[in-house]
């Protein structure tokens, strides 16, 4: 009976201890989310930034194009909805008279970023534009 116990007792240890090895992989659209105005600022410099430093800090560009002069462009688009939604009840009373009410409300909008950025023939960072929208 004893050794029924403690067979069962180390196939739980044993399933929890395996089970608590198991990671879960980082979602592709963390990736995403660095393209924001500030890490733009801080990490896009004129002159210094190299094409592989852009790809490590925003990953893949939505478009790679070529200007009138021949120099590579790369734009980024990333665009995320923001939701919110809230609710209010109360009820108050004074002796012979009563009041209740209630409230709710939903709210949407909307940010898109854009990033141009011109590399010039050493793969460097010729030029960039960043614009920030909210509606």
């Amino acid at each position: 009976m004893i050794t029924r116990y403690l067979t069962l007792f180390s196939f739980v240890f044993l399933s929890l201890f395996l089970a608590s090895c198991i990671t879960t992989p980082e979602p592709v659209s963390d990736r995403n989310s660095k393209l924001t105005q500030g890490n733009v600022q801080l990490s896009v410099k004129v002159g210094q930034t190299t094409k592989a430093e852009v790809l490590e800090n925003f990953g893949s560009p939505n478009i790679t194009t070529r200007d009138g002069s021949g120099k590579e462009v790369w734009t980024y688009q990333r665009s995320a909805q923001v939701q919110q939604s809230s609710s209010k009840s109360g009820y108050w009373t004074i002796l012979l008279a009563g009041q209740s009410g209630s409230s709710s409300g939903f709210q949407t909008s909307s940010r898109m970023i854009t990033l141009i950025i011109k590399f010039d023939s050493k793969d460097v960072v010729a030029d960039f534009k960043s614009r920030t929208s909210n509606f």
